[in-house]
């Protein structure tokens, strides 16, 4: 069981109220606070540091675009990247996925082909290929789950067919915290020729990546739920997918030549990154890398699914409270109250000073397949410890009263 947490909560200058009272913040899997570490570095490159990257022949131009590429390269590290030109930045996760959809996939799934999808995908997982599959014809086939709300990897293998072009999954649900077996899920998807992409942004933050070992051929996550920035996510795909991907968008960067005839592009990755790129968010987001990383993504995921079991036992002891999902998570806990909608509770925990999601989490297909409207969920980070678990606890029992 937990018993402190893995960095002082001191390191977070947004855990604490206004009137200088801790903030119990249990949405992470929304997004991550941020370490005073990533906040400094950003702070840094948007004033004493700043300048564009890429062109200008000026000094300061010039480390800027070092501290630029740095930050690729500690990515592909973190990933376990075999190049760092395998690694595009992008907005997010969701831009990932679309750039995969909209480059990939137009060129590669035509009508009749068929891409897998699972029950407890976010929408951005789900969206994108709907809209691929309405512009080529493909098919969509959705793998169910098993009784506990793990990807059911035996469903899986028969579902797939030489027709089977991509199977897209989370690796780890940001509902249910259910981990996904990858290795197996990427074997079953290249024994009938398709490639597997997996949505990172649960896993990114918290599991010890070497991506070509997992047999992935794609991988997204967003950096604010990597104790990074908003605005920045990280695309890694194999270097022979990435060259053989046309560009996504046009404009300065991407290309090696324009004439008003005809424009050649550059190589991966700088042919999916136009325009003036998220500098000072890289270099923000170099910062949470070596944060997370100096204190092993192996221990954060022992340390938040710990307090997802502890959490799990506590909720079992009130009357009323239905809980989703596999008694073995990554950190995330949703359940229900009887005769309490999780807007209500979320309403009264925040005026108990804790924070929690409640909703449909971008997963409604989940959510009907769960047969309810919303789900509260709590999501721990680093920074969570017993006093969050605590302060949830009280507000719940609190609610329960209210609502007799």
């Amino acid at each position: 069981m937990a018993t402190q947490t893995l960095s002082r909560k001191a390191d977070f200058p947004g855990l604490v109220t206004a009137e200088g009272e801790p903030w119990h913040y249990l949405d992470t899997a929304a997004t991550a606070q941020k370490p005073r570490a990533v906040i400094d570095a950003m702070s840094r490159a948007l004033g004493e540091d700043y300048a564009t990257v890429h062109r200008g022949v000026y000094s300061r131009s010039a480390q800027m675009t070092l501290g630029y590429e740095a930050a690729r390269r500690r990515v592909a590290d973190f990933v376990g990247a075999e190049s760092e030109n395998e690694i595009v930045f992008v907005r997010g996760a969701t831009e990932a996925i679309n750039l995969v959809a909209m480059t990939w996939g137009l060129t590669q799934i035509g009508e009749g082909d068929r891409i897998v999808l699972s029950m407890l995908e976010h929408h951005s997982n789900i969206v994108p290929w709907q809209l691929l599959a309405a512009r080529t014809g493909a098919v969509i086939d959705v793998c169910p789950l098993t009784d506990d709300g793990q990807i059911d990897l035996d469903a899986l293998e028969n579902l797939l067919s030489p027709r089977t072009k991509l199977v897209s999954l989370a690796h780890v649900s940001n509902v249910l915290g259910s981990v996904l077996d990858a290795r197996r899920a990427a074997d079953l998807a290249h024994s009938v020729g398709a490639k597997l992409l997996l949505d990172g942004c649960q896993s990114a933050p918290r599991m010890d990546l070497d991506l070509p070992a997992l047999g992935c051929d794609f991988y997204a996550f967003s950096g604010h739920k990597l104790y990074g920035p908003t605005g920045i996510g990280v695309l890694w795909a194999r270097e022979e997918l990435l060259d053989a991907m046309p560009p996504y968008h046009g404009g300065g960067a991407m290309i090696e030549s324009v004439t008003f005839e005809k424009s050649t592009y550059a190589p991966p990755p700088q042919r999916f990154e136009a325009g003036t790129p998220m500098i000072t968010e890289a270099i923000a987001l170099h910062a949470a890398i070596d944060y997370v990383d100096a204190l092993g993504p192996d221990k954060l995921f022992a340390h938040e699914a710990d307090l997802a079991k502890q959490l799990r036992d506590e909720l079992r002891t009130l009357n009323s409270v239905r809980l989703f999902g596999p008694e073995e998570s990554a950190g995330i806990v949703s359940f229900e109250i009887e005769g309490v909608h999780p807007h209500d509770l979320g309403t009264i925990l925040d005026e108990e000073n804790v924070a929690i999601r409640a909703g449909h989490h971008c997963a409604q297909p989940l959510m009907a397949h769960l047969g309810v409207p919303a789900t509260a969920r709590a999501s721990f980070g680093l920074y969570s410890d017993e006093s969050d678990i605590a302060a949830l606890m009280r507000g719940i029992e609190r609610t329960q009263r209210i609502f007799g």
